[in-house]
């Protein structure tokens, strides 16, 4: 057998760079290229091999291994995990920065391939630097935090272990079903021991991602459903994208008259204006949509994991009355909330149905009526306010929407932006909504743009973000201008954490330690944004009003752009929306405590665990 002698991690390098993936578009590399921060622990093993292959693997330097992990998984959702990108640190601080961008990665259902140098398998030089000691495990290191944000996690201890462990990362990174973060943890010494390898080792392998069909009895079961239902509802989740089922569903509803609402993952499953699109539906839901929902007898997921933003936390499901079917890939989330599973992938799922039920219609009743007036109380919403008037969130949307191109990508994650983006964003076509609302991760919004970028160059991109996450996370504005990116940034500034400062006096609680305002300080801190921004290498400018804020995004973008725009911290819409469960104190000395707790066990009351079938 011809061997090739190369260090491990010269042999991880070139296997990764000879994996490919058929997609609708042809043939391509999977890993996009390699984020890298280096330390000791990967600098001179696979900083080394990734340097003999930067042609074929590009490696990029990021400033934050949270932010530049961020990046990667952005790329893979908007690369609809078609392809994934690599990330390498160091031991110790370098690699746990990752673990909460590994966590985004492992509740969005998202690939990721995470390389982390970990620590002298021989452990001759123990303690080295940023070593973790446990007292009772020597096998522990840092890298253990990753094994429950990991799909597959696995320590390279020896050279020869990477003929199994890199497949199987690749068998987890293109499964639909098991997607998700895969980590390697890579001792450093064992990346420049050297070992004679396979040559048929490397050679070009191609992935297909699969679309099993549903088994025949469970997708009669939904058929029959569908056939025997009066006001049956679709619930397109992000697995419709994923599937890029999007015009099969289309199609379906148009042929059908089935209306359609999406979660936060699905938005843009339908274009808004499609006859049957219902909008958001759940906690950020349009009334529309919420209306569908309470009025269905029948209630069929799509690559929904139905957590509690969609369902209300469960209070917008009645199974005394109504009947849940769970159309997913993944077993796990098809028999949530007592569903009833059909189990494989959405397109094949949604062939399947057009095809059995044609000439099949179901009237659409007074959707429609609801519908437009929905889309009224929304445009009122977005509306350009009146002279001297601060903006709301709502109305910031209303501007960025009415001047960006009609494929542009909206980024953002977290807060109360993307609860008025979920109501308000007009999506013209698929992937031109992009929220990370799965694991709802504050700092992830600047990176995700240039992730965003990368995947989809030739579209625009516009990353919104409030202050508050801003602050957290903003490093990567000097990488999308070392690498010649035009991206633009809307800067919402509420002075403080606005969204969980309405929460918290909505359970009762004083306004305390969210907004600048009520937190303890010595000095009121009056932070230039344009300023900071701009000493990074972006264009960047404050604009005092809406009028100027579309004036400056007509404007073509040229690198990296900042728009920095005060809002108010206390409007947000109160049309559509839905009732979503946070625990208010039993007990409290405030008497808007209580009251609030009262309205708490009113609501939990009426809600209808239990009843599922």
């Amino acid at each position: 057998m011809a061997t090739l002698r190369l260090t491990a991690a010269q042999a991880a390098v070139r296997w990764l760079a000879a994996q490919h993936i058929a997609t609708p578009r042809g043939e391509m590399r999977f890993f996009a290229g390699v984020w890298a921060i280096f330390g000791h622990g990967n600098v001179s093993g696979l900083g080394e091999a990734l340097y003999e292959a930067r042609d074929d693997l590009p490696t990029w330097r990021a400033h934050n291994e949270q932010t530049m992990a961020h990046a990667a998984v952005a790329f893979a959702k908007q690369a609809r995990r078609e392809r994934a990108m690599v990330c390498t640190t160091s031991i110790g601080p370098g690699a746990l920065n990752m673990v909460t961008a590994a966590a985004v990665a492992h509740a969005n259902r998202l690939p990721v391939l995470l390389l982390p140098g970990d620590v002298f398998a021989g452990r001759a030089p123990d303690p080295v630097l940023q070593q973790i000691e446990d007292f009772t495990d020597g096998g522990v290191s840092a890298n253990d935090c990753f094994r429950p944000v990991s799909r597959y996690f696995d320590r390279i201890t020896r050279p020869e272990q990477l003929l199994a462990a890199l497949p199987r990362a690749m068998a987890t990174l293109t499964d639909p079903a098991a997607c998700g973060p895969v980590t390697l943890a890579f001792c450093q010494d064992v990346q420049t021991e050297a070992h004679d390898w396979p040559v048929q080792f490397f050679e070009k392998k191609v992935w297909r991602i699969r679309r099993p069909r549903p088994d025949a009895a469970e997708i009669g079961a939904l058929v029959d459903a569908l056939r025997s239902a009066r006001s049956p509802v679709i619930v397109a989740g992000g697995g419709v994208l994923y599937s890029r089922a999007e015009a099969a569903l289309a199609a379906f509803a148009q042929s059908t008259g089935v209306p359609v609402c999406e979660t936060q993952a699905g938005k843009g499953a339908l274009a808004w204006d499609h006859p049957q699109a219902l909008g958001a539906v759940g906690v950020t839901g349009t009334s529309a949509a919420n209306a569908a929902i309470a009025q269905a007898d029948l209630i069929v997921g799509v690559g929904t994991r139905l957590q509690d933003f969609t369902t209300g936390s469960r209070a917008l499901l009645d199974g005394a009355r109504q009947r849940l079917i769970q159309v997913n890939i993944q077993p796990y989330d098809a028999t949530k909330q007592y569903a009833e599973p059909v189990v494989g992938d959405a397109l094949r799922v949604i062939e399947e149905l057009a095809d059995r039920l044609r000439g099949t219609f179901w009237p659409q009743g007074d959707h429609a009526q609801a519908i437009a007036a929905w889309n009224t109380a929304s445009q009122a919403a977005m509306a350009v306010p009146g002279d001297g008037a601060t903006p709301s969130d709502a109305q910031v949307i209303g501007a960025v929407r009415r001047q960006a191109a009609d494929d542009a990508v909206v980024v953002c994650a977290a807060g109360g932006l993307p609860g008025e983006l979920h109501k308000h964003w007009r999506t013209r076509s698929p992937g031109g909504y992009h929220v990370e609302y799965g694991f709802s991760c504050m700092g992830y919004e600047i990176a995700a743009g240039l992730g965003v970028k990368l995947a989809e160059p030739g579209r625009d991109v516009i990353v919104m973000v409030g202050d508050g996450s801003y602050l957290m996370a903003n490093s990567e504005i000097v990488s999308a201008v070392a690498m010649g990116l035009d991206l633009t940034i809307v800067l919402l500034d509420n002075h403080g954490f606005a969204c969980i400062n309405r929460l918290q006096q909505a359970c009762g609680g004083a306004p305390f330690n969210n907004l600048w305002a009520d937190t303890r300080h010595v000095v009121l801190p009056e932070i230039d944004f344009a300023a900071h921004a701009a000493s990074m290498g972006a264009r960047a400018d404050k604009v005092a009003n809406i009028v100027e804020l579309e004036q400056a995004l007509a404007s073509p973008v040229s690198g990296v752009r900042l728009l920095v725009i005060e809002t108010d911290p206390a409007t947000v819409t109160r049309e559509g929306g839905a009732w979503w469960e946070v625990a208010v104190p039993a007990v409290s000395a405030r008497a808007e405590v209580r009251d609030a707790r009262a309205a708490y066990e009113h609501h939990l009351s009426g809600r209808r665990i239990g009843d599922a079938q």
